[in-house]
């Protein structure tokens, strides 16, 4: 749980950052890779990230501008990672102006359940999160390069002079 909209924001900046950089991998022919046929495609995980981040949001009265449909899926990449980027900085902008950090006490109903603000905002990230992880497998099998989150990434050891480890 946070306790200063500033100690969200820097966690979110890193967050945010890393899942842009996710994002502007991806290409137009990987958004239709799939684990099975039951399950999200690439771009359906990629463009619910986009729109969520408003749609949980809009439950504690912060309001910013942001996609909040998340079907059709788009069909171009570009447009979903400049989506999340716009959204991304106006979400930010709402945070700083909108809310102070006794914000972040108010209690709103979160789909039936009370919960304060903070948790609200920590909800954004591992939700986020979540869904990051799940794309990272998915270009992996679409053959994109996945940028390193928390760490080097696979392909990345040798840029950092160091070798891989072992598989």
């Amino acid at each position: 749980m946070f306790q200063t909209v500033e100690g969200f924001l820097k966690a979110w900046k890193y967050e945010a950052d890393s899942t842009q950089r996710v994002l502007d991998m991806l290409t137009d022919e990987s958004l239709t890779q799939e684990i099975t046929p039951d399950n999200w495609t690439l771009g359906r995980i990629a463009w619910h990230i986009v729109t969520t981040v408003p749609v949980i949001t809009s439950r504690t009265g912060l309001k910013f501008e942001g996609e909040t449909e998340d079907y059709p899926v788009p069909t171009s990449a570009q447009y979903i990672a400049d989506s999340y980027r716009q959204m991304n900085e106006a979400f930010t902008k709402a945070l700083q102006t909108q809310w102070t950090d006794q914000d972040l006490e108010t209690i709103n109903d979160f789909f039936g359940k009370p919960m304060p603000n903070s948790i609200f905002l920590m909800t954004v990230i591992n939700h986020q999160n979540h869904h990051r992880g799940q794309m990272t497998v998915l270009m992996r099998q679409a053959g994109l390069k996945v940028p390193g989150i928390y760490g080097p990434a696979k392909e990345e050891w040798a840029l950092a002079g160091m070798e891989a480890p072992k598989m």
